[in-house]
């Protein structure tokens, strides 16, 4: 059984969602992409995803004729559709099909919508014994806030990663860590949170946003300012999150271990509050 894609506000099946030779998305990876967690049938942290969605269209000029109202309607349209319980929703939006030009198109083109949605399950045994994570040289471009389709980047890390047995790789810009290649980071020292500054350097993730509210309510010291990767190897925890692998402890960094070796308290204490936030949305 195929799952139904959502193309331009039409179901077809996955065979038939195709796209023009010349959508800029395909020419020149002009777009935006969001992707929304769902538990148990719920969505999780919906609004802010798609308040980022449409930041990322209005910052790259992209005239994106939709609300939050809207897309999520269409999103709860598409999960019905697939029937899905446990998985997520990934929605892309391009700035549409033209002759290959660099410069933007006439008003005349529309942007082009694709959806689709992905089954599975929590990544519980990473999350309770830890991953490995390699530090690589962060040589993305200077608008990471952008959720934009621009991955390659990231592309190249993530298989820097993999190449050394590890899930994740976590960039940095000289000497100053940014993010992961698909993940926010965080170092823990002393009983403080430190994370990298939302500026343009990085992605202002939606987990990042549910961990610091929860490291608030539990009086953890969250201090958004840079720090080096030397730093960062004498953490006594470290952290990588996103939407889909959520508080995911790093046991491993460049083949020596994080602190002890194993998941710290801090690390416990959020993915506790994270679950609290999954039970809440429900």
């Amino acid at each position: 059984m195929t799952n139904k894609v959502l193309l331009n506000g039409r179901f077809v099946e996955e065979q038939e969602a195709l796209v023009p030779y010349n959508d800029r998305g395909y020419n020149f990876g002009d777009g935006i992409y969001e992707y929304i967690r769902i538990y148990d049938g719920h969505f999780f942290t919906l609004q802010e995803h798609f308040e980022r969605f449409l930041r990322s269209a209005s910052e790259l000029n992209i005239d994106l004729d939709e609300t939050i109202e809207s897309l999520t309607e269409k999103a709860e349209a598409l999960v019905k559709e697939n029937n899905v319980e446990n998985g997520g929703v990934y929605m892309q939006v391009t700035r549409g099909a033209a002759p290959r030009d660099h410069a933007f198109p006439g008003p005349d083109v529309k942007p082009q919508m694709m959806a689709f949605t992905r089954s599975y399950g929590r990544p519980l045994e990473a999350l309770e014994n830890g991953i490995n994570a390699v530090t690589v040289e962060d040589i993305r471009w200077l608008r990471c806030d952008i959720k934009s389709l621009n991955l390659l980047g990231n592309v190249l890390s993530k298989e820097y990663a993999v190449k050394y047995n590890a899930s994740e790789a976590i960039q940095h810009r000289g000497e100053t860590v940014t993010e992961g290649a698909s993940s926010n980071v965080y170092a823990i020292k002393d009983g403080v949170i430190y994370t990298h500054p939302t500026d343009n350097f990085i992605l202002n993730g939606i987990t990042r946003k549910v961990i610091k509210r929860i490291a608030n309510e539990q009086n953890i010291p969250f201090k958004e300012e840079t720090f080096t990767v030397d730093f960062l190897k004498q953490a006594d925890e470290v952290i990588v999150s996103s939407t889909s692998v959520e508080v995911m402890p790093v046991i491993k960094l460049d083949g020596e271990a994080v602190g002890n070796g194993q998941v710290g308290p801090i690390t416990r204490l959020l993915q506790k509050g994270f679950e609290q936030k999954i039970n809440e949305s429900h």
